[in-house]
């Protein structure tokens, strides 16, 4: 077979040898009989015990039945086995004249593919009469008839056949005739009307008979017709045929009135005894729709096209009557020849659309061809493309079956469009062509993989719990469900490497955390194995890595900005840029693992915008440049929650408030100002007496300290930066309780804006700093939470 799907031409003609010899072989057929007009849903055959099979293989081999008219006229019941009618059946329809009807059917099966002829045999019934075409009819004799001369009269047509279908005539009783029932050699029974003795015409002119048509049922169904005869003068020479019967051959795509054969009939007798006018003698309906007669020329015409897959040939019987009213009678035979006018037709009895990949051979359709031309219009030859991993079989009675050559891999293609080509031997060739959309399933057959052979993390010393550290990606090939990958730390091989304790893997995206604080001088680095899993079955695969902790600097820093002599500087300060650092919250989880995975957010803010908390690290910055338009006092509310089931979580507030420098000793908290604004009114009367009488003395005291403070500016060195003496209040700065940002600072620092490197000198700022008050806990769950707020 892999020979026949590389050479094309090959393929097609071994493929057909096979078909024909295959179609050639007998099978003895399963037979059963139903009656006609059997009501649907009757129960036909338990096929079970006829095929030889169990009831549990009918449907494991997805059993069915084809009937070879397209039609689903029989329905299989998987479960019992069971054959039932689908719908009523009339034999009349189905078979019309033929004897005996029969219904053929085939019962196909899967997983391996196996063929059952049947066949159905439809009795007849007794449910029609009788019937003639008209209801009365008109002989006309001469009256020098002799006794014994035969009249043929209408036949009457019966749709029943055998016993139930025509049988005999009668006539009403009379002294002259009688009937005689002759079988004709198609099987039809002719009745023709026998003188039984001389007439005259003075006598008696005209005469009413009534013709009666029996069936053989019982009880017998008849049919009747009104027979008048008249007596004619004597014409004693009727018209003959030159030729009978006469044989014509016409194509079945013959156009319409297109002559067929003219008839010629002679008659003797001069005058109006002589003239011949032709018709159509007894002629069924199908041939008195498809002819037509000429009376005076008898040349006979297309009316209706032909199709020679319904009717191959016709026998028109003629009649050319003379102007005395004899007649005689003759045959044309036309054959109806076969053109190329059907495609092949591809009847699709199962497919399946989707097949798992790495398979064995697998059927992926059953269907089978026909073509309703004859001779070399109606051989087919069946073929699919080369370049596919699938293969045609034929089978039984142009049944073909559509399987995979080989595993297919859905990584390398996941999906496959086959077009199945039918192409006659006729003249010319025509061909019908049947596309198939087959999905290639994926199964789990591919092992995640990692992007890197090996990952390396860098960690600072004193870094925050749950810090992430870095991430792992793995791919996998597969699809859908089979491609979710899940991340997990396998266990280190040095048992003594408290692993669990000092990082974590987020299982569905990878990302590592550091659970705690790492020290440069007890643990600089550690190695651990990180494995990656899929759906089942499990495939897995795994990748080393290695996480060193980086040492931190405790020097600190002397300068805070650039210093340029050189040039002298200018009378402003400028505002925290984007992303200035003004604290910092830190929170401790008692819990290990997942549960200890902090994560910061600003869940409230009086100018939204103004400050941002990262996620990680709880480092609350400016997330624009502040400007004199942003208000004095700012209120931040830091939520931060673990990663347990169910979220545990804790709140703090901040107050942040913007300040000229931190000339002022003493910042009072938004609170103690409120408290202060509610104070007695005498209280200011107080403050107003006194500020009056030391008034001439304060001033003397600041207009001397002004003299002195202007002299020592001049004396101190160029560029130096300011910071003042004395303590802040405790509660404006926090310390961190993790070595990050341990010691907290507070600068006043004029810098020139020209190039970056200006002299500094001890000016008051004109632009605010920064100034972060914590106002307290609001701790509405575990875990324990504290605050450090740092600024530089």
């Amino acid at each position: 077979m892999k020979k026949l799907g590389r050479i094309h031409p090959n393929r097609q003609v071994l493929a057909f040898i096979l078909m024909v010899f295959l179609s050639q072989v007998h099978l003895e057929p399963i037979r059963y009989s139903v009656l006609e007009e059997t009501e649907s849903g009757s129960f036909v055959a338990h096929l079970t015990k006829d095929l030889g099979l169990g009831i549990a293989e009918l449907a494991a081999r997805s059993a069915g039945v084809v009937s070879d008219d397209d039609k689903q006229r029989l329905q299989l019941d998987r479960q019992t086995g069971d054959l039932f009618l689908r719908e009523k059946l009339d034999r009349e329809e189905l078979c019309g004249p033929i004897e005996p009807c029969i219904l053929h059917f085939q019962v196909f099966l899967e997983m391996p593919v196996q063929f059952f002829q049947g066949e159905l045999l439809i009795q007849d019934i007794n449910d029609h009469s009788p019937v003639f075409p008209e209801r009365e009819v008109l002989l006309k004799i001469p009256e020098n008839s002799q006794p014994g001369t035969l009249f043929p009269l209408i036949i009457a047509e019966d749709l029943d056949v055998g016993s139930n279908g025509l049988q005999k005539y009668t006539i009403s009783p009379n002294s002259h005739f009688h009937i005689l029932t002759r079988n004709h050699s198609e099987g039809k029974k002719y009745p023709d009307l026998v003188q039984d003795k001389p007439l005259d015409r003075e006598e008696q002119s005209e005469f009413s008979l009534t013709l009666v048509a029996l069936d053989g049922g019982s009880p017998p169904r008849s049919g009747t017709i009104m027979v008048r005869i008249l007596i004619m003068d004597i014409n004693d020479n009727a018209p003959e045929f030159v030729h009978t019967p006469y044989g014509v051959q016409v194509l079945e795509n013959s156009p319409l009135d297109s002559p067929i054969v003219r008839v010629l009939a002679r008659d003797v007798d001069a005058g109006n005894f002589g003239s011949v006018s032709y018709g159509l003698f007894q002629a069924s309906d199908e041939i008195k729709q498809t002819f037509s007669i000429n009376e005076v020329t008898g040349e006979i015409l297309l009316k209706k096209k032909l199709d020679f897959e319904k009717i191959k040939s016709y026998h028109v019987e003629i009649e050319a009557t003379d102007g005395g009213g004899l007649s005689g009678k003759g045959t044309v035979v036309i054959e109806v020849v076969d053109v190329n006018d059907n495609p092949p037709e591809l009847i699709i009895s199962s497919l399946t659309s989707s097949i798992p990949e790495n398979a064995p051979e697998t059927v992926v359709s059953i269907f089978r061809i026909r073509d309703r031309d004859s001779g070399e219009n109606g051989k087919t030859i069946c073929s699919i493309p080369d370049n596919l991993p699938f293969v045609l079989k034929p089978t039984l009675k142009n049944f073909y079956t559509l399987v995979t050559e080989r595993p297919l891999d859905r990584e390398t293609r996941a999906e496959y469009n086959i077009t199945i080509t039918v192409t006659d031997l006729g003249t010319p060739r025509l061909k019908t062509q049947q596309s198939i959309t087959v999905q290639v399933s994926d199964v789990n057959d591919n092992a995640p993989a990692f992007t890197q052979t090996s990952y390396t993390l860098f960690v600072r010393e004193n870094n925050s719990p749950a810090l992430h550290i870095g991430s792992v990606s793995a791919t996998d090939r597969d699809s859908g469900t089979n491609a979710q990958v899940t991340y997990l730390l396998l266990p280190p091989q040095d048992p003594q490497l408290p692993l669990a304790s000092l990082v974590s893997i987020n299982a569905d995206n990878g990302h590592l955390f550091a659970l705690r604080s790492l020290d440069y001088e007890a643990l600089q680095a550690f190695e651990f194995r990180v494995g990656a899993t899929d759906r089942s079955p499990e495939l897995s695969s795994r990748v080393p890595a290695r996480a060193g902790a980086g040492r931190q600097s405790t020097t600190r820093p002397s300068r805070l900005c650039p210093l340029n002599a050189l040039r002298p500087a200018p009378s402003w300060c400028p505002g925290p840029p984007s992303g200035y650092l003004v604290t910092k919250v830190v929170a401790v989880d008692g819990d290990s693992g997942q549960n200890a995975w902090l994560s910061y957010q600003l869940l409230k803010a009086s100018e939204p915008g103004l400050f941002g908390v990262w996620a990680h690290n709880g480092e609350v910055r400016t997330a624009r440049l502040l400007s004199e338009r942003d208000a004095a006092k700012h209120r931040l509310v830091v939520l931060v929650k673990d990663n347990g089931e169910p979220p545990r979580s804790a709140t703090a507030t901040l107050h942040v408030l913007l300040v000229d420098g931190f000339s002022q000793p003493y910042l009072p908290l938004p609170e103690a100002a409120l408290a202060q604004a509610q104070n007695d009114s005498l209280t200011i009367y107080l403050v107003v007496a006194l500020a009056s009488v030391s008034s001439l003395f304060l001033l003397s005291v600041l207009l001397f300290v002004a003299v002195r403070l202007c002299r020592r500016s001049r004396a101190a060195s160029v560029g130096r930066c300011s910071v003042p003496e004395g303590p802040f209040p405790g509660h404006q700065v926090g310390v961190s309780g993790t070595e990050t940002l341990s010691q907290s600072y507070q600068y006043e620092v004029c810098l020139t804006g020209d190039s970056g490197t200006g002299e500094f000198k001890f000016l008051k700022p004109i632009f605010p700093n920064l100034l972060v008050q914590d106002t307290g806990r609001e701790v509405k769950e575990n875990p324990n939470f504290r605050n450090s707020f740092v600024f530089s």
